[in-house]
């Protein structure tokens, strides 16, 4: 049996429960021990010590180990780091205390670590780091500090700093000095709850490669994107606030080859927007809300023809007109956009005739008038070309004004294209709407003296299953007049993440369910026009998720009798789940005494437990506690995650973070 071990796997010297080969690495996973293994080969390069339960290291926890070069701690219980812990490591170049407990990071936490390049402090819960504490990695490469409770950051002097990720923590502004990292390649900064992204913060990164600003509060693309030319990956996803991209703000960046402009608020993109990438390679545009009309047609040609693929193809669908909402954006026909129709003209000469199309123009999307004069025609004699003419149809929107797609409004609504190239409908009385799409009952209006805006009634909350809640909309989209949209924000009550999610709504949509919530925590749910800013008079209301394990409750209003019908309901639920069971019991008896008239029981028989679809489902289970036990399996049952240093990619301590699920448009 010992000539099956793999070589080196007995080395001399290795603790127990620790696997010991060569060329000097050693794996002490899942030990479950409070204490790091003594007794470690004085010649040890790589030590991997994830997911053992280490509760405390000591002054002495790594004497004795002059050689170790790569020292993985992650996925421990380890609250705080002792002072010159790692002062015996001289050599260290690779250190992940990801996924543990720390709280703060010291002055005396990493000396003696000069050689160090990577450093990963992610996903603890880290408020506060000394402003000297990283002063003695002259040679850090990577720092990662995403998942922590951060509120602030201390000036970085990290000249030879090439990532660095924040991901994730309570920062809320970044100061111009923080960063005084002059080839820093990568900056994650997502989700810390900026509002803005100032130019002198970024100023002295002119060798960034990659930026992540996504899931902040960002009302519009930063104009600090100017000064990157040599960016190549920009992540703007989850800005809710962002409804416009301007060519303007990405005219430097020719070197761009992914971009993500995923959940932002964009009805549309300008027209050959990414034909100004010459070497794009991938673009994320899912969870918007499309227009499809004829100021997007463009899109799909693009990504018919272009060597750049679209990611996430699937989520990228349209939102309006009716006609198109809910379909794949990539599927769509020209036809399907509604864009005027062409007109041709002919020459009537000897030649074969060409047809001449009329065109639109790119910006305003309106039909150019033919220059002539009324005494001018051609010098061979040919007729004058007719000019173009819009079909019959709906009123025809005032002299001066922008052409729009045919069918863009409904209920004769007639339609325009504002300043900023959007949509905007004047409807006919009794309708209402973004898109004259709600009927509206005309009442006479009061004397102006008690006029008053009608106050709208309260919105029902339903539960669908346990991260799931049903906004009903039809009360308030009746108590409103020229509704263009419905802005809907929730945010969380119970979790430390209260920032808050705003979506938005078309007016005819009577109810929205809004998906990927926490199980078992209090949401406050507003509903206001969509346009206007958060306002006293939005319609709020608080909602409880339930547990999983709990089925659909009764709607939850603000009604003061609302404990009662969740308390009344799962009652209710729970006695028809006993009357099933008793019927089951019931079947089950009589199929037993069918198949004791029939044929004697033999040793096959069926037992207690084998009713139908029980039984399947019970052989192929794998018996508890057998199987073979491996570090990923085991860190998906604790819900830890780690990450390795770049440099060890063959090795994996945990599977991968999956994304969350967002909420659908549709």
């Amino acid at each position: 049996m010992l000539l099956l071990l793999p070589a080196g796997i007995l080395a001399q010297g290795c603790p127990a429960e620790c696997q010991c080969s060569q060329p000097q690495t050693v794996f002490c996973i899942s030990r479950r021990s409070p204490a790091v293994p003594q007794g470690l080969p004085r010649d040890t390069a790589n030590l991997y010590m994830f997911e053992n339960g280490i509760r405390s290291l000591s002054r002495d926890s790594f004497a004795g180990l002059p050689a170790l070069q790569l020292l993985d701690l992650s996925q421990n219980l380890i609250p705080g780091l002792p002072r010159d812990v790692f002062q015996p490591l001289a050599g260290l170049r690779n250190l992940d205390l990801s996924s543990n407990q720390l709280h703060e990071v010291t002055n005396e936490s990493f000396h003696g670590l000069r050689l160090l390049e990577r450093l990963y402090l992610d996903r603890n819960r880290i408020q506060a780091i000394h402003p000297a504490a990283f002063d003695s990695l002259e040679n850090l490469l990577e720092l990662k500090l995403q998942d922590n409770r951060l509120q602030a950051l201390p000036p970085l002097g990290l000249p030879t700093l090439l990532l660095l990720d924040l991901s994730r923590n309570r920062i809320g502004a970044l100061e111009p000095a923080t960063f005084h990292v002059h080839n820093l390649e990568s900056l994650k900064v997502a989700g810390l709850g900026l509002r803005s992204l100032g130019e002198e913060l970024l100023q002295s990164l002119r060798n960034l490669h990659e930026l992540d600003v996504s899931d902040n509060l960002l009302a519009r693309v930063p104009g600090a994107l100017k000064q990157l030319r040599g960016l190549t990956k920009l992540s703007l996803a989850g800005n809710g606030q962002i409804s416009q991209l301007h060519p303007e703000d990405f005219q430097e960046l020719r070197d761009l080859q992914e971009l993500d402009v995923s959940r932002l608020n964009l009805r549309g993109l300008p027209r050959d927007f990414l034909g100004s990438f010459p070497r794009l390679r991938a673009v994320t545009a899912a969870e918007n809300p499309f227009n499809c009309v004829c100021q997007l047609s463009w899109f799909v040609s693009w990504v018919s023809s272009s060597k750049a693929s679209l990611r996430r193809s699937d989520e990228t669908r349209c939102h309006f007109p009716p006609k198109n909402a809910g379909r794949l954006l990539q599927h769509l026909e020209y036809a399907d956009f509604g864009c005027p129709a062409t007109t041709t003209t002919t020459t009537t000469t000897s030649k074969a005739t060409s047809p001449k199309l009329a065109t639109a123009t790119p910006s305003t999307g309106h039909v150019p008038p033919e220059p002539s004069t009324p005494d001018a025609s051609p010098e061979d004699g040919s007729p004058t070309p007719t000019p173009f003419t819009a079909p019959e149809g709906p009123p025809s929107p005032p002299e001066g004004t922008h052409l729009c797609p045919p069918r863009t409004c409904l209920n004769e609504g007639v339609c325009q294209l504002d300043a900023s190239n959007h949509v905007e409908c004047a409807c006919p009385q009794g309708f209402g709407g973004l898109y004259c799409e709600t009927q509206v009952q005309a009442t006479a209006p009061p004397p102006a003296a008690t006029q008053a805006p009608a106050q709208p009634k309260q919105i029902a909350i339903k539960h669908v299953g346990g991260t799931s809640l049903k906004v009903d909309l039809q009360n308030y989209i009746q108590s409103k007049t020229q509704l263009k949209g419905i802005r809907l924000t929730y945010w969380n009550l119970s979790g430390p993440d209260k920032r808050p999610v705003t979506l938005s709504l078309p007016a005819s949509l009577p109810e929205y369910t809004v998906r990927a919530l926490k199980p078992n925590s209090s949401y406050h749910l507003c509903v206001g026009p969509l346009g206007d800013q958060a306002h006293e008079q939005d319609l709020c209301v608080e909602a409880q998720t339930l547990h999983l394990t709990h089925q659909q409750h009764a709607p939850v209003t603000q009604r003061k009798d609302a404990n009662l019908a969740l308390v009344v309901v799962p009652a209710m639920a729970s006695v028809l789940l006993l009357v099933a069971a008793m019927a089951a019991g019931s079947y089950y008896v009589r199929r037993k005494r069918r198949q004791k008239a029939q044929s004697v029981s033999g040793a096959g028989s069926s037992g207690p437990l084998e009713l139908e679809g029980v039984k399947a489902g019970l052989e192929k289970a794998e018996p508890a506690g057998h199987g073979p036990k491996t570090a990923a399996t085991t860190a998906a049952a604790t819900g830890l995650e780690c990450e390795v240093p770049l440099m060890q990619p063959q090795y994996t301590s945990a599977a991968p973070t999956p994304r969350a699920a967002r909420p659908s448009y549709f």
